[in-house]
């Protein structure tokens, strides 16, 4: 069966680029976006989380991650320690809403 249904995707493939209907398309001609990360989750999980990224909507999770990586790479800049000790708090408070929002997204899909 899927044998079949292969071959019915390749030539439905090719007609379309016979008609030029896949010319154009957002994306073309660019290298495929880094999904390697990707390879050790769930399909579906991954595949939900591209269409919200493409989307501009991410989990609450994402956002912090990011806010937790800038504020990493900012520790390592003052040398003041009464900044070095702020700069440790923001990260420790990242660091906690970041594993509150993951164990609750996890929690939501189990």
């Amino acid at each position: 069966m899927f044998g079949s249904l292969a071959k019915l995707v390749e030539r439905q493939i090719k007609k379309a680029q016979a008609e030029g209907q896949l010319q154009g398309l957002e994306g073309e001609g660019a290298p495929l976006p880094d999904r390697s990360s990707e390879a050790q989750s769930d399909p579906a999980i991954a595949a939900g989380h591209r269409i919200m990224a493409q989307a501009g909507v991410l989990p609450e999770e994402f956002n912090i991650k990011k806010q937790l990586d800038a504020a990493r790479k900012d520790y390592a800049v003052p040398t003041d320690p009464e900044e070095r000790k702020a700069s440790m708090s923001r990260i420790a408070d990242l660091e906690m809403r970041y594993n509150m929002a993951r164990d609750a997204r996890r929690s939501f899909m189990r």
